[in-house]
């Protein structure tokens, strides 16, 4: 059973008897709703009242808005709440995971590439206070995944490298950042530990390949680490990790192999009784297809809790799965001990964070809370200084190119390369949301240092133009668009191919002859930017010199302008994963 005095909840006598009491008092239903995260879709005050009172909710998240609106809607969810309600957000890299108008701090990557866990300490404070004064009371971070395959998308920004020894040191700073704030937790993410995998657990399965023995020492430190600091909650992976799984039950067969989620075997053999993990485990979220192609949705939901989970993140159908869930414990498919031990290890840390001696007025800052909160001047400072000491100089093979200054190279001809996007890059499209161009940030900032740059337009670009303008698209600017070498490079003194890829692989439009795709190293002086994912070198392997800034912010843009100017002794950040993607040819 659950030890409420014991690490992470460090309950009083006084307390204890509040959880007990409170579970005593519970109908089925309340019991049940307590289990459940939910996904809010409105911030309309009926649809939440509903939500709370119909459904007892233990936890919910949101989708973005600006941080007043966010808090109001957290206000109306404890205002109808009969038990305090956890409401989380994913502060992994700032502020503005918890509102629209929330600081952006830095990634973890960009702030693995610093080598400095102060800095991971500072995203922790800094993003949850911002989270804090909108109501917020859990973070769905720090992501201590560990990344160790090139090909892995899900977490390659996200992580804070490839080194268990840094990802666990920066993983307990933000953890101890974040309970600076009194009355806040932190869910680390993804048990047992994602970045092996190429596939991404939303569309696919993913594995973890590790070994016992390797699995203890990567990613068992980094969970070590964690609940010694006093981790509260860990979010389940739906993540297999079949080596382990078969070292706790041997009988387990492939076929029967499941996601941590829904595996006893991880979720209970691993994380409570070999790590000694005391917190509250909720899961990832229940419409990833490693979850959901594994079972009847009916089964699936008694099965994570049974698997040792106390929280299931997110309805599809909240009536169907409320009575999903209802029935499987009436019929005591989820036996009464294990109901009881996971709704204490749920009103537990509720007690640990205070919710439970707050007045419902109390659970949710005032205003004048939200306007001293938001936007200071200090994080912004803090996200600069990231950006000053991330940007990495991985390759440099032609070491003259550096310092680029307008003496030596007047005319910069920038290169927009473009990621796939996939379907979240169409939903963002569609939104409105796909952020700034770096581009042509870059051109600008370019400009006035006294560079004469101009974005490179692609002979596909061209033809879109043309069919913009009503016009039939000249097809030989595609397929005939070449030219000699001479008449390609008179108008360029530098390229920089500026990778604007937040996930997927990188799109060139395959054009013959263009400029794309930096053919020409031999050329012309090509500098090549990732500025989203830091692994281009897979797919620009013949770049002489390759920079990482990990994302396009205007602090960041600011600084690879200033350390390109400066020169090769500029670059202050290392190497936080293997951007040579483990390639022979990406180092030639």
């Amino acid at each position: 059973m659950v030890d409420l005095r014991a690490n992470p909840y460090f309950l009083t006598e006084e307390d204890c008897q509040w959880v007990k009491d409170t579970i005593a008092g519970m109908s089925d239903e309340e019991k049940v709703g307590q289990l459940f995260f939910q996904l809010t879709q409105s911030r309309d005050e009926a649809y939440l009242k509903e939500l709370m009172e119909k459904y007892h909710l233990g936890g919910c998240r949101y989708n973005p808005a600006p941080g007043a609106a966010i808090q109001e809607q957290n206000r109306m969810l404890q205002k109808y709440a009969k038990v305090p309600v956890f409401i989380a957000c994913n502060t992994e890299a700032g502020g503005d995971g918890a509102c629209a108008d929330g600081t952006a701090i830095g990634s973890g990557v960009k702030i693995g590439a610093t080598g400095k866990t102060e800095y991971a300490f500072a995203l922790g404070k800094m993003a949850n206070e911002e989270a804090s004064a909108i109501g917020c009371n859990m973070a769905f971070a720090p992501v201590c995944d560990i990344h160790y395959n090139w090909e892995n998308t899900e977490i390659v920004t996200r992580s804070f490298g490839n080194d268990p020894e840094r990802v666990a040191q920066m993983s307990a700073a933000y953890l101890k950042g974040a309970h600076t704030i009194p009355g806040f937790a932190c869910a680390a993410k993804h048990f047992p530990g994602n970045g092996q995998d190429f596939r991404d657990a939303h569309i696919a399965n993913n594995v973890n390949y590790f070994d016992v023995d390797e699995w203890d020492k990567t990613y068992g430190l980094v969970y070590r680490t964690l609940i010694e600091n006093g981790l509260d909650a860990i979010m389940g992976g739906h993540i297999m990790l079949p080596e382990y799984a078969k070292a706790i039950n041997p009988k387990l067969q492939d076929e029967d192999m499941m996601p941590a989620t829904l595996s006893p075997e991880i979720m209970t053999g691993l994380l409570r009784d070999r790590l000694g993990f005391n917190g509250m485990v909720v899961t990832d979220a229940s419409h990833m297809v490693a979850m959901t192609d594994r079972m009847k949705r009916c089964e699936m939901l008694p099965a994570s809790i049974n698997a040792g989970c106390d929280m299931f993140l997110f309805f599809n159908d909240p009536e169907e799965d409320f009575h999903t869930m209802l029935k499987a414990y009436q019929d005591g498919t989820i036996s009464e001990e294990r109901m009881e031990e996971a709704l204490s290890r749920i009103l537990g840390l509720k007690a640990h964070l205070g919710l439970h001696k707050k007045a419902k007025e109390e659970l949710v800052p005032g205003p004048e809370v939200l306007a001293q909160a938001l936007g200071k001047e200090e994080y912004k400072r803090t996200a600069k200084e990231i950006s000053n000491d991330c940007i990495t100089l991985v390759k440099y093979k032609d070491k003259d190119v550096l310092p680029v200054t307008p003496d030596r190279y007047k005319r910069i001809m920038i290169v927009h390369v473009k990621g796939s996007g996939g379907p979240m890059g169409e939903l963002m499209k569609l939104m409105g949301m796909q952020g700034n161009n770096p581009a042509a940030l870059l051109k600008e900032k370019l400009c006035e240092k006294g560079f004469e740059a101009f974005i490179y337009e692609s002979p596909l670009d061209k033809m879109k133009q043309q069919l913009a303008e009503g016009k039939k698209p000249d097809l030989n600017i595609y397929f005939a668009g070449k030219n000699a070498i001479a008449d390609f490079v008179k108008d360029m003194d530098l390229v920089i191919t500026l990778c604007d890829v937040p996930n997927g692989r990188p799109a060139f439009g395959m054009s013959k002859g263009g400029g794309e795709i930096p053919w020409y190293v031999f050329e012309v002086p090509v500098v090549v930017v990732g500025c989203g994912q830091p692994t281009m070198l897979a797919d620009i392997p013949q770049a002489r010199t390759y920079i990482n800034t990990y994302d396009a912010k205007e602090s960041t843009i600011d600084a690879l302008v200033a350390d390109l100017m400066e020169g090769p002794e500029a670059f202050r950040g290392s190497d936080p994963i293997d951007s040579f993607c483990g390639l022979f040819d990406t180092r030639l």
